[in-house]
C-alpha cells in the first residue's frame, strides 16, 4: 500500500475544455470562498475545444429566429433530439454568447461593427459566430484568461483521472440504484502518485472519444475517459451508436489527428467533386454541399466505395481568394504548406471521426444518474443532438449546460459538506510492475482503432458488428490483465477507456434497428 494525499475540496471538474472552464469560472465567481479544482491530463489548453474551427451557433440576426434554429437542430438530429432541451439551449444561446463576449472573446465583425455571421451545413440562416477559422482556440484562450483572474480556481495540468469514487468503493457493494459519487482517484503524472480528491460536486467535462478510430479530427487526448469512468461507475450511457464523421478532413494518410477543413468552407460556397470532376452532392440531396454532415459523409463514403479512390475533392477555385484567406487563414496556410494552391488546385478530403452524439445521460440541469455527479459537453448526452449534431451546436451546448450546472452548484449545493465518516480506501498498487514493453499497449490501441475503422465506421452491418465484438472481447481480456498487473500510466488507462468506448459503440449499434442520422446499417 502506498501513502497518498487526500484533498478535500468543494467542486471537482475533470476536463479543461469549454465545458469545464465555463463551469469553473461561473461557480468561482458565485462562490468566492469555495475551492474549485480543474483536473486535466495534458496541458491546460489541450482539448477538443481548441481545435473547433467553425464557430458557435446562436440566433443573432433580426432576420433569424429561435423557431428556425430549433427546426434546423431537430432536422439534423433526425427528430431524435429532445424538443424541450433543444428549445432551452437555442433560446439561451444569445445570453451565453453575450457573456462570452463580455469575458473578452473576439468574434469576427463586418465593416459596420456588426458580427460577421457564417452559415454551415444544415443551417437555414447565417448564425455562426466565429473567429477566423480558429474559433475554438479563441474561446479556450478567453476562458483561460478568466480562470487566471480567479484565486479560488486551481488548475492541475498533467493529472489523469483514473476512476470515480462511488458507493462501490466506499460501501463495498455493487448496487445499481441510487449510487453516489464522492470524488476521483487522480494520477499526478509529475510525481507518479495516485491521490484522492473528494468533493461535494463532481463534474465530468472530459470531451469526446474520436481516438477510438484510426482517422479522427480529435486530438490524441480524446479517448473517452469520462464516459468510460461513468460506465464503470454504472451511470446511464446512451446513444453511443451515433458517431458523427466530419465529411472533409484533409487527406493525409497516417496523420493523427487529421486536419479539419471546416464545414464553413462549404458554407462559403466550396463544391465537392469526385475524381471525374462531378459534383456528386447535386444527385444526393437538394441542399447539395450544405446537407447535414451524416448525409454528406455517407455520400463521400459511397463515392469512395464505388470508385476505389482514397479521397474526393473540395473545390474552392471559383471563390474570392482574398475573402477566403480572410475567413480561413489557417486552412489556406495549411494547404499552401502542402503545395495546394486553392486558387487553382482542389483539396483532397476524406471523412474522419469527429463528434460523439451519445454519452453520459444528463437531465436539464446537467445531473447524471449518479448522485453528486454532473456531466457537460461532448462526454454528455443531453438530448440536444439526437442522431446527428447540427454544425456549431457543440460549443453552444457546453456553454448553456455549463451555465446551468454552475447555477445548480452555486444556488442549491453551496451548503453541502463532505461526510467525515466516509472511509475512502487508498489506491492499492501493491504487486504492480512497470511494463517492460509499452509497445504492447500502443499495439492494442492501434488494433482497437483499426477494428472500429474497418467494421464500425460510417456504414455498418450485423456481421461487421459481431466480428468487431469478438475482436474487442479478446482485447478487453488482454487489457484488463495488463491493467491489474502493471503500474498505472496514462497509456494503459487510455487503452482501458478506449476498450470501454468501442464496446459501448458496438453494443448500442447492435441494439438499434432503424437507420437514423449518423447511424446507418446495411441490415436495417
Amino acid at each position: 500500500m502506498i501513502i497518498m494525499s487526500i484533498f478535500n475540496i468543494d467542486t471537482l471538474i475533470l476536463g479543461s475544455g469549454v465545458a469545464g472552464l465555463a463551469i469553473a469560472i461561473k461557480t468561482a465567481k458565485a462562490l468566492p470562498s469555495k475551492k474549485i479544482f480543474v483536473v486535466t491530463k495534458a496541458e491546460e489548453s489541450e482539448s477538443n475545444t481548441k481545435y473547433a474551427q467553425g464557430g458557435i451557433a446562436a440566433v443573432w440576426d433580426k432576420l433569424d429566429s429561435f423557431e428556425d434554429h430549433i427546426k434546423d437542430t431537430m432536422i439534423a438530429g433526425d427528430h431524435l433530439s429532445n424538443p424541450k432541451i433543444v428549445k432551452i439551449v437555442i433560446e439561451e444561446a444569445p445570453k451565453c454568447m453575450k457573456q462570452l463576449i463580455e469575458w473578452g472573446a473576439d468574434f469576427d465583425q463586418v465593416k459596420n461593427g456588426e458580427l460577421d455571421l457564417g452559415k454551415e451545413g444544415g443551417h437555414s440562416a447565417n448564425r455562426i459566430l466565429h473567429h477566423k477559422d480558429i474559433t475554438g482556440f479563441e474561446v479556450e484562450k478567453t476562458l483561460l484568461e478568466q480562470v487566471n483572474l480567479l484565486q479560488n480556481i486551481t488548475l492541475l495540468p498533467y493529472h489523469f483521472a483514473i476512476d470515480l469514487i462511488t458507493d462501490h468503493q466506499v460501501k463495498d457493494n455493487n448496487t445499481k440504484d441510487n449510487i453516489s459519487c464522492y470524488g476521483a482517484y487522480v494520477l499526478n503524472q509529475q510525481t507518479n502518485k495516485i491521490d484522492t480528491y473528494l468533493a461535494t460536486s463532481i463534474v465530468l467535462a472530459t470531451g469526446g472519444a474520436g481516438q477510438v478510430y484510426a482517422a479522427t479530427t480529435n486530438p490524441n487526448v480524446a479517448t473517452g475517459d469520462g464516459i468510460a469512468m461513468a460506465y464503470r461507475a454504472k451511470a446511464k450511457i446512451e446513444d453511443m451508436e451515433f458517431v458523427q464523421f466530419h465529411p472533409t478532413s484533409l487527406y493525409q494518410p497516417g496523420v493523427s489527428p487529421a486536419f479539419l477543413i471546416s464545414e464553413a468552407v462549404r458554407g462559403f460556397g466550396a463544391y465537392l467533386r469526385n475524381k471525374s470532376g462531378q459534383r456528386f452532392m447535386l444527385e444526393v440531396d437538394d441542399r447539395a454541399e450544405l446537407a447535414p454532415r451524416d448525409i454528406v459523409a455517407r455520400a463521400i463514403d459511397s463515392e469512395l466505395i464505388k470508385s476505389g479512390d482514397q479521397y474526393v475533392y473540395l473545390d474552392c477555385t471559383h471563390l474570392d481568394l482574398d475573402a477566403f484567406i480572410n475567413h480561413f487563414p489557417n486552412i489556406f496556410e495549411k494547404c499552401k504548406s502542402l503545395g495546394i494552391d486553392i486558387a487553382s488546385k482542389y483539396i483532397p478530403v476524406v471523412p474522419a471521426a469527429h463528434y460523439l452524439m451519445g454519452g453520459i445521460v444528463v437531465d436539464k440541469k446537467g445531473y447524471t444518474s449518479i448522485n453528486n455527479l454532473f456531466a457537460c459537453g461532448e462526454c454528455s448526452r443531453s438530448g440536444l443532438h439526437g442522431a446527428n449534431r447540427l454544425a456549431s451546436n457543440s460549443l453552444l451546448e457546453a456553454l448553456v449546460f455549463g451555465s446551468k450546472i454552475a447555477n445548480e452548484i452555486s444556488e442549491n449545493r453551496k451548503d453541502l459538506i463532505i461526510d467525515e465518516d466516509l472511509k475512502i480506501p487508498e489506491w492499492d498498487e501493491e504487486g504492480t510492475t512497470v511494463p517492460k514493453e509499452k509497445v504492447l499497449i500502443s499495439h492494442n490501441r492501434k488494433t482497437i482503432q483499426n477494428i472500429m475503422t474497418d467494421l464500425v465506421a460510417i456504414v455498418r452491418s450485423n456481421e461487421r458488428l459481431e466480428k468487431a465484438l469478438d475482436h474487442l472481447d479478446y482485447l478487453y481480456q488482454d487489457t484488463e490483465k495488463a491493467y491489474f498487473k502493471s503500474k498505472l500510466s496514462p497509456q494503459i488507462c487510455e487503452l482501458r477507456n478506449l476498450n470501454a468506448i468501442a464496446y459501448l459503440i458496438v453494443k448500442q449499434s447492435m441494439e438499434r434497428k432503424e437507420n437514423k442520422g449518423a447511424f446507418y446499417s446495411l441490415d436495417n
